[in-house]
């Protein structure tokens, strides 16, 4: 029988079947091969008791991809989840996100929470910022189930790793989207106006029988790992097309005259915010220690 893992506890995986859902263990064979059962995994698995729905997985098939972070299979996309408000959006954060997942050649959604409590000039910076970035952007008030069947429709057909900072809502959507995810949503520490962790391991959830969201832990940090400054360019979309109006050829479009990067920025083709943030990135990645 084949399934889906959606999630893996202790050494415990749950695949998801035509039959429901199955409580496995992974045949010795995958540690002598040092294989690890992912989370989004499709495997092949025998049923032991299909009263008590447990069984053995035999077989891992083929992956369409691996991400490191979070660790899971065969994923189409990412949602990735800012809040406009409270906590205001890091900008830097989101472009690593960004970052991150296109490293890992996933598209991406870009989706602000909370747009209930937020200001039209609020909605309208963020408009400014990635309006042109090369991303779809949406805005939503997870808390009154705004812009929740648009989100539902992006992620038809597909498995999506839903990603974002602790406190921005991601689990109130979730929750939106899954009524009977049922998970903590957290209330966000009015202290210091960051959220509590409340997702304390990745876990898949079957939206409907071709459409899965997986859930992450919040982030706080991200650090852009072996990437050389002058790759950091190419993942900022929305270069590319001033790209052949520079004068040099592997222009970092920082300090070089005659930059078409830098040109699209002053007619404001470009959003600041994010060109800002490509130095504040380039400076880091420059400046990284060697060893």
């Amino acid at each position: 029988m084949q399934g889906k893992i959606v999630k893996g506890i202790a050494g415990f995986y749950y695949v998801y079947t035509a039959l429901g859902l199955f409580e496995c263990k992974a045949k010795g064979i995958f540690r002598k091969e040092q294989k690890k059962p992912l989370v989004g995994d499709l495997v092949e698995m025998v049923p032991v008791d299909v009263e008590k729905m447990t069984g053995n997985i035999t077989e891992i098939l083929p992956r369409k991809n691996t991400l490191i972070r979070p660790a899971s299979a065969n994923v189409d996309q990412a949602l990735v989840i800012f809040a406009i408000v409270k906590p205001d959006p890091n900008y830097n954060l989101l472009d690593r996100f960004l970052i991150t997942m296109e490293e890992q050649s996933l598209p991406c959604l870009i989706c602000f929470n909370k747009q209930d409590i937020a200001t039209e000039e609020e909605k309208q910076e963020l408009i400014e910022a990635y309006g042109k970035s090369g991303y779809e952007v949406l805005f939503v008030s997870g808390k009154l189930q705004e812009g929740i069947d648009t989100i539902r429709e992006r992620l038809q057909g597909k498995t999506t790793v839903v990603a974002g900072p602790s406190g921005v809502g991601k689990s109130t959507i979730i929750n939106a989207l899954y009524p009977q995810a049922n998970m903590e949503t957290g209330e966000i520490s009015r202290k210091i106006e960051r959220g509590k962790h409340t997702t304390r391991h990745a876990e898949l959830f079957a939206l409907s029988e071709d459409t899965f969201i997986f859930d992450t832990p919040g982030f706080t940090s991200l650090n852009l790992g072996e990437m050389e400054k002058e790759e950091l360019q190419g993942f900022y979309p929305e270069f590319t097309p001033y790209e052949k109006y520079c004068k040099f050829t592997g222009c970092s479009h920082i300090s070089e005259p005659v930059c078409g990067v830098k040109d699209a920025l002053e007619r404001g083709d470009i959003s600041r915010v994010r060109y800002e943030n490509y130095k504040v990135l380039y400076e880091e990645i420059k400046n990284r220690r060697k060893y």
